[in-house]
């Protein structure tokens, strides 16, 4: 396999590995809702520290990972600020922001990405998949990158979103009317990947203009690309039920069902003539009932349907009505790639939270479907309160609006078919309207780059209605190092020194839900439980209550029998020998220890 080599990859191949432990502290006032590191989420801070605090409470439990990193345009300046002990890197950090003039710019771009690749890696569950955004500066180094650290046999696909429909006509060779987004898998053999949820606008074809008992259809062409010659079997007539005429296809273009198909078409009354019998030939009644449920995911994601660059800014606007941000991501966009990478009780990960576009789709799919999809976003920069939390406290709560809410009702391509038709298509549209009519002001119709748009629109003076649900805000503690625990100047708290060390013993997420704090119990694995005897009190972690005694040790084992038990303490009265003796399946591992293994790694 092609490798990437760039300055500063020996440096920070494992660094990810040292990066040290710093707990999640909540800022409950700025939340939703109670405090809760299992439910949705927003952490403010640099995104290679917060994802080493979420790895013990999230490794192999994300179900999707989108990211936005900086496209590395040279105009965005952005500055590499990782710790890393090598006189090179150090070196960088005197050489910040980085601009296009930086010769180095993609070899800092690439030693930024990779630890935190390596640890999103880490977070993804086998049927995971991960996603990020870029043009074209860094897409090429970033799927090399990519390979190596996945796999190449578990790349899946390069979607290409259409992220303008205007044309630049300053630019110097060609308009760049769109941005890459690379799709990766854990596990190829395991992923999930939905096929495309069928749309309203796909829902809108299916009308019930005759109110057949069997529901809502479309009509379907009746004929093939074969001429009578060909499939002689195929050009005979049928008869019109309502003008008594006898039909007979072009010889060049005959039924695309044999005789005996047809009859069972009479049969099943599936022919359609028109209203009135107008139709020269008839067309097939396709039932809303018995189509797919879903359709093939493409991998070019059209502006007209997922949205573009100026409609995100647009939505921005409208929550915050003075504050813009220079990259945001369309709803719709993020809405379709959750469609495709979640189900209802997915979690979603976005360590480049930016306006927070991530959440506010998780948001708009569980209030469609009822689904509780979970987020958990990761902003390092100052606005990660004022305007990435700011808007998910909006989106969730309602928010002052004054405009127009639109909603597109029907989208349908104007070609030679649908003119052939444009009674039924009228007929749509009339009943759309008289369906939709009550919920909005006005329905409007119109014709743009060669597709009819139907779009209901409300006037709103006061507020946007909220979508519900809640989050917890975060930044982050003092990192976990040895010597200032054992001297009593950081204390972390028992869930996060107890998710660190549980994570570090059994290479696997700790469940907040099965922490139970007063009896010193931290969780299970398929082959062992594990214990804290700790509380972030210096005084009491020097008295013998802090020790792992023979009477303690049975206690544990007699409490979660059928397992070994692995005990994290600051001291123990008693020894391996004894315990082993007697017979008592419990290990100690003394805290001290355990935390130099975790400040080390």
């Amino acid at each position: 396999m092609t490798e990437l080599n760039f300055k500063g990859k020996e440096f920070v191949y494992n660094h990810h590995l040292a990066v040290p432990f710093r707990p999640l502290v909540p800022h409950p006032k700025k939340g939703i809702g109670p405090v809760a590191f299992d439910s949705n989420l927003i952490v403010h801070g640099d995104n290679l520290y917060a994802l080493k605090a979420l790895l013990p409470m999230y490794a192999g439990k994300v179900d999707c990972v989108f990211i936005d990193p900086p496209y590395n345009t040279g105009n965005e300046g952005w500055a590499y600020n990782d710790n890393v002990n090598a006189p090179m890197i150090k070196e960088w950090l005197n050489a910040n922001p980085i601009g296009i003039e930086d010769g180095l710019r993609h070899d800092k771009w690439c030693a930024m990405m990779w630890p935190r690749l390596r640890l999103l890696y880490e977070m993804l569950s086998d049927s995971g998949s991960f996603w990020i955004t870029l043009d074209d500066n860094e897409v090429y180094r970033a799927k090399l990158m990519l390979d190596e650290i996945f796999g190449e046999e578990n790349f899946i696909t390069s979607l290409v979103w259409e992220k303008t429909t205007s044309a630049r006509n300053d630019a110097r060779f060609f308009s760049i009317d769109h941005d890459h987004i690379l799709v990766y898998a854990k596990r190829i053999d395991q992923v999930m990947i939905n096929r495309v949820v069928r749309t309203e606008s796909s829902d809108s074809a299916y009308t019930n203009p005759d109110n057949d008992s069997r529901g809502p259809w479309r009509e379907g062409d009746y004929k093939c690309a074969k001429s009578a010659d060909e499939r002689p079997n195929l050009f005979y007539p049928i008869k019109n039920p309502i003008t008594g005429e006898e039909v007979l296809p072009r010889r060049e273009r005959v039924w695309a069902y044999s005789k005996s198909e047809n009859d069972r078409h009479v049969r099943e009354d599936r022919l359609w003539w028109g209203k009135t019998g107008n139709y020269s030939f008839p067309k097939l009644k396709r039932f809303r009932s018995e189509a797919p449920a879903d359709l093939v995911a493409r991998t070019l994601l059209q502006a007209k349907e997922v949205g573009q660059t100026r409609t995100a800014r647009t939505e921005i606007l409208d929550i915050f009505t003075d504050q813009a941000f220079a990259t945001p991501k369309p709803t719709k966009l993020l809405s379709r790639l959750l469609d495709l990478a979640t189900d209802s009780s997915s979690l979603v990960l976005d360590s480049f939270a930016g306006s927070g576009t991530t959440a506010h789709a998780v948001l708009q799919l569980n209030k469609r479907d009822g689904g509780n999809r979970r987020f958990v976003l990761v902003e390092m920069e100052d606005y990660a309160d004022k305007l990435t939390a700011e808007r998910v406290r909006r989106v969730i709560k309602g928010y002052k609006f004054k405009g127009t809410q639109k909603t597109e009702l029907l989208r349908e391509n104007l070609n030679w078919r649908t003119l052939e038709r444009s009674q039924d298509l009228v007929h749509r549209v009339q009943g759309i309207e008289n369906l939709e009519s009550a919920d909005f002001d006005r329905i409007t119709k119109q014709i743009k780059d060669g597709e009819l748009i139907v779009t209901g629109e409300k006037a709103v003076t006061e507020r946007a209605q909220g979508l519900g649900g809640e989050f917890t805000y975060c930044t982050l503690g003092d990192p976990v190092e040895l010597d200032k625990v054992l001297s009593g100047e950081s204390l972390p708290p028992y869930a996060a020194i107890g998710a660190a060390l549980f994570h570090m013993a059994t290479n696997q997420a700790l469940d907040p839900k099965a922490i139970r704090q007063k009896d010193f119990y931290l969780g299970e694995t398929a082959g062992q439980h594990v214990w804290l005897i700790y509380k972030p009190d210096l005084d009491w972690l020097k008295t013998p209550n802090a020790a792992l005694t023979l009477t303690r040790a049975k206690a544990f084992a007699e409490a979660k029998p059928g397992k070994r038990h692995l005990v994290f303490a600051p001291a123990r009265f008693v020894s391996q020998k004894m315990l082993t003796e007697q017979n008592i399946p419990v290990e100690f591992v003394p805290l001290p220890f355990a935390l130099y293994r975790i400040e080390r790694s």
